[in-house]
C-alpha cells in the first residue's frame, strides 16, 4: 500500500512514517501535490566479498589506449588522422 504525504507532514511525522516503511508500507512525499520522493525500506546490507569476480573478468591489453579517432575529435578534428 502506498501513502502520499506532503512535505510538512513528512517533516512533522518522520518517525511515524519510518515505522510504516519498516512494516512494508511505501510513502510518497509530495510538494504542491506533485510526487517528489519515495520512502521505501532499505535492503539489508550485502557483505562484499573481495575477489569474488577473480577469474571471471578479462581486461584487454589495450584497455588504457585511446583510439586515434577519439584523440582527433578532442582536438577538434572530426576526420581521424591516418598514420
Amino acid at each position: 500500500m502506498t501513502r502520499t504525504v506532503n512535505v510538512h507532514e513528512a517533516k512533522t511525522h518522520l518517525s511515524r512514517l519510518l515505522e510504516a516503511v519498516e512494516h512494508g508500507e511505501e510513502v510518497v512525499i509530495a510538494r504542491a501535490g506533485q510526487p517528489v520522493a519515495r520512502l521505501v525500506r532499505a535492503r539489508a546490507g550485502v557483505k562484499r566479498v573481495p575477489g569474488a569476480w577473480r577469474g571471471r573478468l578479462v581486461v584487454a591489453d589495450d584497455f588504457d589506449e585511446t583510439p586515434d579517432a577519439v584523440v582527433a575529435a578532442f582536438e577538434g578534428d572530426l576526420e581521424p588522422r591516418v598514420p
